[in-house]
């Protein structure tokens, strides 16, 4: 079969850095491309050089047949190929259908907006993709997923022939996930090509036809999905086979550390539970469940409305994170870009950023050689893969970029660390490195909840794993009474709060 897209023998290199080594890859008709490869394995750069964000140092590019070498993001969007961005694009004050036509807008005879055409064609798109909102709406307005389902519309309405999906279920629920599942089978039907670009084996294995593993900037294989298994493909995308995904260690936890009574906030209501010493206490649940407003009205990103927090014995009130710093509780965000990093700082400056007090002479001067010492203890302890802790964090990988999130948790010394999806947009190798260090802080005594939205992480992690509906917890497992479908049931509200004991 002819292919619509080729790259071949591509080069790019970087100072200090050769991020593609010989790189290929080849899109065909009626068919989806998984593209996968640990973080830093040169995905992303792959796809900035096929579309003229960044030029190439070698190689060959071939568009419907064609040697081409596009100028930028707009000439290959012109030529036929879209992108969706694992980052969202969208402008939260203009409406649905202004995102998706902005730049383009329909116009009469006039040279006036057609308003009215164009929110039909932006209705259409939406119904396309089973959306009950308006394309009045704002974007700000919408969830991050439909936001998600929005920039999906938006590539869609430029008729592309092949299009390129970057995590594209990353912020989707269930139900979007599976309304981007039948469009994608449908621009199959219609001789599109698909890449896709995902950390989620389970998705690559149920919608793609193709495969094609990179590995530290180089072509590794191009196989048909249906000659491999899990196994196989993530040994070749990490180079090494993978004995545990999920290595818990078993050990007794020791004293009650957190004791939350009738908390209550935004999106949360009359939520109790225990966390011990050295316990791992996993919180599941559908989106919109309530999950990341308990841990941010724990915290204190969120108002408490109602209940009482207990930390090592003491009542605690957090109307901040600073006060949830100063007791003793940090929350690593599940949007690491927004709320957890600052992308135009260094390495060292983004780890060691909410524990400079340590590094304080008093004066206002900081202790310059010591936070260095420090920062360098954590990227050697993390494995962060940097060429300098002055390297900006914007430039790593989102592994690494999760990697240096935790730390700089861990850098103000807690006693209870949140982990928000710590493994969300994160490579199967990165994945079992951070469970590694997850386990080690559990042994050394620290109190950890882990939020997560993939259940195998939960039930593969978790010591005791709570689970949230409509705001409420409608479920407590042990880990040995903890299943898929036990889970899934506390998630749908087929148990209630009121029947748990904590």
């Amino acid at each position: 079969m002819q292919p619509l897209l080729q790259l071949s023998g591509i080069e790019k290199a970087f100072p200090g850095v050769k991020a593609l080594n010989g790189a290929s890859l080849a899109v065909y008709p009626g068919r989806v491309m998984a593209l996968v490869g640990e973080n830093g394995a040169g995905k992303s750069t792959m796809m900035k050089v096929l579309t003229g964000i960044y030029s190439r140092d070698a190689g060959s590019l071939r568009w419907l047949g064609n040697e081409v070498t596009f100028s930028g993001p707009k000439a290959s969007q012109e030529a036929g190929i879209g992108i969706i961005h694992q980052e969202l694009n969208l402008i939260p004050q203009l409406s649905v259908a202004e995102n998706i036509f902005l730049g383009r807008e329909w116009v009469n005879r006039f040279g006036r907006i057609d308003w009215k055409k164009m929110h039909a064609e932006a209705e259409a798109l939406l119904k396309r993709l089973n959306l009950r909102f308006s394309s009045h709406k704002l974007v700000g307005d919408l969830s991050i997923g439909d936001q998600q389902m929005v920039e999906i519309a938006k590539v869609l309405s430029f008729k592309s022939q092949v299009i390129i999906m970057d995590e594209p279920t990353d912020a989707l629920t269930d139900t979007e996930t599976l309304s981007l599942f039948r469009v994608i089978n449908e621009l199959k039907a219609q001789g599109c090509g698909i890449v896709y670009i995902s950390h989620r084996m389970k998705e690559i294995f149920e919608i793609c036809d193709d495969v094609t593993v990179f590995r530290d900037g180089q072509f590794i294989a191009e196989r048909a999905v249906s000659d491999l298994s899990e196994e196989s493909l993530i040994e070749m995308m990490v180079g090494r086979k993978l004995e545990d995904q999920y290595p818990h260690i078993d050990q007794a936890p020791g004293d009650i550390r957190l004791k939350v009574e009738n908390l209550s906030g935004p999106g949360v209501d009359n939520v109790s539970f225990t966390l011990r010493k050295g316990e791992i206490l996993g919180i599941s649940g559908l989106m919109g469940a309530g999950r990341t407003e308990l841990m941010k009205v724990l915290y204190g990103a969120l108002p408490r409305t109602h209940g009482k927090v207990t930390l090592n014995g003491r009542d605690i009130i957090t109307r901040s994170p600073q006060d949830g710093l100063a007791c003793g509780i940090v929350y690593i965000s599940e949007d690491r870009k927004r709320d957890g990093l600052v992308l135009g700082m260094s390495v060292k400056e983004n780890m060691s950023l909410t524990a400079l007090r340590y590094f304080s002479r008093g004066d206002g001067r900081l202790k310059h050689a010591e936070e260095q010492l420090a920062v360098g203890d954590f990227i050697r302890l993390f494995n962060v893969k940097t060429p300098s802790m002055m390297q900006p964090i914007g430039l790593l990988s989102g592994g690494n970029q999760q990697k240096v999130a935790i730390a700089r948790g861990l850098m103000t010394r807690p006693d209870v660390l949140i982990l928000d999806e710590p493994t969300r947009g994160v490579d199967v190798g990165a994945k079992k490195e951070i469970y590694q260090l997850i386990n080690q802080f559990k042994a050394e005594g620290l109190s950890i909840i882990l939020v997560s939205s993939e259940m195998p992480e939960v039930l593969g992690m978790s010591d005791r794993i709570l689970v949230m509906h409509e705001g409420h917890l409608s479920g407590e497992f042990s880990r040995e009474q903890a299943t898929q479908e036990s889970l899934m049931a506390a998630a749908v509200g087929k148990q209630h709060s009121e029947d748990l004991v904590v």
